[in-house]
């Protein structure tokens, strides 16, 4: 189906699509507004609207966690 080489790219790809979708949904948590920090953030129009995005994120995250995770065991195989 992929070649090897395409196949470990696109598994680095949606690695690194894990992590800024992650730190997306950390920064965007629903629990942050509470933190002194979060107060803060929450006076910007820009973060009011990034926040709104929170749940729209968590769904790029997980498919992005399982398609990685499907082409992490077929070319790479189960470790257990």
């Amino acid at each position: 189906m992929f070649s090897a080489l395409a196949a470990t790219r696109i598994i680095f790809i949606l690695g690194i699509i894990n992590l800024v979708t992650g730190l997306l949904i950390f920064f965007s948590c629903r629990c942050l507004p509470g933190a002194p920090i979060g107060k803060a953030l929450m006076k910007f129009k820009w973060y009011q609207r990034y926040y709104r995005w929170h749940c729209v994120i968590w769904w790029f995250f997980w498919l992005s966690v399982v398609v990685h995770a499907v082409f992490a065991i077929i070319y790479i195989g189960f470790p257990f």
